[in-house]
């Protein structure tokens, strides 16, 4: 047998034909392998990841109900962007994005027409995103448009908080706009409407206000920016719509805080995008993005083509991808209900505060959020702790959990937090095992009387 490199190919040792033989990693192969054997091989090799339900620090669901997943199974060879092909999937897309422009209290939505809701569906929050901006963006040029005045010798901006996800970066890099920060600072860690004030001009096409961080967890202030905002359109005329990007929380709030308004009903609120995959309790990846009303969503964004058959409007920026996230989606709208979400979401809140109590009555840590606003815990050591949370973070994944350490965003950088994503599948069981272990680990990291075991963040999205 040749000498070869272990980094080029892999061989596993099972008994059988051809079980022995060396499998190159980093070309294809030669020849071709059982279906049994080529499972085995990448079904064993997949052990060394992480345990996705001990992994705390994705948003992500990792759970379903089998049925669920079987329904999910036989839906992966439907693609979604053949609606003519597959218009039961495409009716259920439609379904799924007026519940949620429903959830949300749209204006579009009429009992005479089941397809009034203005939104799509999404590869996660990060398409939805990117549609939801370029569409401000277009609505911005419009007005400029309308009111006579050249929108090429401008440079349109986008306000929002340090603390965003950087899928907003993203946006704003890929499609030049430039992206106006507001710095967090020690203590708070969400923008406020004074911040937002002073950043916006007759250039901003929009804010971006956040229900439930990527950092805490924590929401902003929605309906108190909005306020400011109609404040200054009503004493200078600068109208600025505002965006919510509700990732994290679009399926929680509703449910945990139903008396918090945040969405549709502040008129100021133009579009709102959500991930079924994260509260939504659906496998990755589904998004959702929906518009208060049509005239939010420029008809020059929306593209028809009849080459797979019928007349189809499409704003999307994939094209073919898999129907059964839209069928998961769908299933677990149905299966859940209302009543099943509000269960679901109390339970889980409920999960993140008594662990978060269990972390406040720990001496070395202070809580930052305590998982009432969405089931998100994010938790800082005290000053003059010898060690950091990065050393807490690696002695954890000794344990099998997965908590990530990062730094706060700018200017608080230099606050480094730990935090705990609550999810479904995550039972109060497990939440007593990781108190125990965290309880471990200090006991480790005392009797050490040194840090140093990392100073790598873990940050996860």
């Amino acid at each position: 047998m040749p000498n070869v490199s272990r980094h080029s190919s892999l061989t596993p040792a099972y008994c059988g034909r051809l079980s022995t033989s060396p499998i190159p990693a980093l070309r294809l192969p030669d020849e071709s392998m059982e279906p049994e054997q080529t499972y085995r091989f990448i079904h064993d090799e997949l052990m060394l990841d992480g345990s996705s339900r001990l992994n705390l620090a994705t948003f992500v669901t990792t759970w379903m109900d089998p049925e669920a997943g079987q329904l999910m199974s036989e839906t992966f060879d439907k693609n979604m962007i053949d609606k003519d092909e597959y218009p039961v999937t495409a009716a259920i897309e439609q379904r799924c994005v007026c519940m949620v422009a429903d959830l949300f209290h749209a204006e579009d939505l009429r009992d005479d027409d089941p397809s009034s809701a203005i939104g799509v569906s999404t590869v996660g929050s990060s398409e939805a995103v990117m549609l939801a901006g370029l569409a401000l963006k277009w609505r911005w040029r419009q007005k400029l448009e309308a009111a006579g005045q050249d929108w090429k010798g401008r440079t349109p901006n986008l306000v929002m908080g340090s603390n965003v996800q950087v899928v907003w970066e993203k946006f704003s890099r890929y499609f030049d706009v430039e992206a106006r920060y507001l710095p967090m600072e020690h203590g708070r860690y969400v923008i406020t409407p004074e911040q937002v004030l002073d950043a916006v001009d007759e250039n901003t096409i929009g804010v971006v206000a956040i229900l439930g961080t990527t950092f805490t967890g924590e929401l902003e202030p929605v309906g108190d920016i909005c306020a400011a905002l109609d404040s200054l359109a009503s004493e200078k005329g600068l109208d600025i719509p505002v965006h919510v990007d509700a990732a994290s929380g679009g399926f929680v709030v509703p449910f945990v805080h139903p008396d918090l308004v945040w969405d549709f009903r502040l008129p100021r609120v133009v579009s709102i995008n959500v991930s079924g995959h994260k509260y939504g309790l659906t496998y990755p990846g589904i998004g959702f993005v929906v518009w208060r009303n049509a005239e939010h969503l420029p008809e020059e964004l929306v593209f028809r083509v009849n080459y797979l058959g019928g007349d189809m409007p499409t704003f999307t920026l994939n094209f073919s991808r898999p129907g059964n996230q839209v069928v998961g989606q769908y299933y677990n709208f149905l299966r859940l209900g209302r009543d099943g979400y509000a269960t679901v979401m109390h339970c889980l809140s409920d999960t993140a505060q008594w662990l978060a109590r269990e972390l406040a009555g720990m001496s070395v840590f202070e809580v930052i959020s305590d998982g009432s606003a969405i089931p998100v815990v994010a938790f800082t050591l005290v000053k003059g702790t010898k060690y950091t949370v990065f050393d807490v973070s690696a002695l954890l994944r000794s344990y099998g959990w997965q908590v990530p350490a990062y730094t706060m965003p700018d200017d608080a950088t230099d606050v480094a937090v730990l935090r705990i994503v609550v999810r479904e599948g995550f039972s109060a069981n497990l939440a007593r095992a990781l108190r125990d272990d965290i309880v471990e680990v200090l006991g480790k990291l005392d009797k050490t009387g040194v840090g140093g075991f990392s100073d790598e963040a873990h940050f996860a999205h």
